[in-house]
């Protein structure tokens, strides 16, 4: 099992942010999604780190995924405050931490799909080169370095040029501790194609340095997840898993299918830490019943 950079246990990420919101009844349709709620109802944000905080997380990830400053501003937020409801998507999740007294908290970059609400973070077909991606994502990411958040998630990356991208922001800020996962297209490959060993050799350096913490796959199936870690940590990286439930989204009928069990779920996400994951958690249509496995099961499996 690799050493986690922030002591000798790997640590548990939170659950679906946008999923617990929908369980609470909130309506996230739209181009903004979960990001929308920054300023219309930040106390449902702050409820949802609690409950993580509560399940057994160790890292809760702000909710700054989709808040892209373009995005904001064209919906009457204006250039100010697109900043400012940013920032406070790590303001909102530090703020909770410290209620509760312990906990990390990482600020959340989506990739440029995200922004764009088609589905694109899911192939990498952007139509943009390495130089545009940073250029797009420069701003909003010295925003989120700054505000204070104890790392960066640079979340459902779906191509080598946009991870190169964030790589290049990263040596702007080279004091902030940051972890990288992509979308895959099955354990080997990320969504764009490319090999996970190779996307791991290249991005080595980042982590021999200090700058780049794990490497690994969100919002992805959790077989996936399995060979990713695997895959990863044989390129001698720590490894940063946290897939969808297990169920799957019926294009058809508009509505998932299958079940996402936690109990199957921690018993996986211990097995993933034993081959090399130091971050594991869940994404889409995982809650707090799913952290709290992880935490039973990594409590159970690993020494203190």
């Amino acid at each position: 099992m690799a050493a986690c950079v922030f002591g000798e246990r790997p640590l548990v990420v939170d659950g679906g942010l946008a999923t617990r919101l929908e369980s609470y009844g909130y309506d996230l349709g739209g181009g903004l999604w979960s990001a929308r709620l920054l300023a219309e109802a930040p106390e449902a944000v702050r409820r949802v780190h609690r409950e993580y905080l509560e399940a057994g997380a160790d890292v809760v990830i702000a909710a700054g995924y989709q808040a892209s400053l373009p995005e904001l501003a064209a919906r009457g937020f204006g250039e100010a405050g697109a900043r400012a409801l940013v920032a406070s998507s790590v303001e909102l999740a530090l703020r909770e931490r410290d209620a509760f007294g312990s906990g990390l908290v990482a600020a959340g970059v989506g990739p440029y799909g995200a922004a764009r609400a088609d589905g694109s973070e899911y192939t990498g077909r952007y139509g943009l080169d390495e130089d545009a991606l940073v250029d797009w994502h420069r701003e909003r990411w010295h925003l989120l370095a700054g505000a204070g958040a104890d790392l960066v998630a640079c979340e459902t990356v779906p191509s080598l040029p946009e991870a190169r991208a964030l790589v290049r922001l990263m040596a702007e800020t080279p004091w902030v501790r940051t972890w990288l996962s992509f979308t895959c297209s099955d354990g080997g490959h990320i969504s764009d194609g490319t090999s996970l060993r190779e996307v791991a050799a290249e991005l080595a350096p980042w982590h021999a340095d200090g700058t780049l913490v794990a490497v690994g796959v969100n919002c992805t199936a959790p077989p996936f997840a399995a060979e990713a870690v695997r895959t990863v940590a044989s390129a001698g990286l720590p490894a940063v898993a946290y897939p969808n439930s297990g169920e799957v989204w019926d294009v058809r009928r508009r509505r998932w299918t299958g079940t996402g069990d936690p109990e199957a779920f921690g018993r996986a996400a211990a097995r993933w830490c034993a081959e090399g994951a130091v971050l594991v958690g869940g994404c889409c249509r995982t809650g707090p019943e799913h952290i709290r496995s992880i935490r039973s099961h990594l409590d159970r499996s690993l020494p203190l």
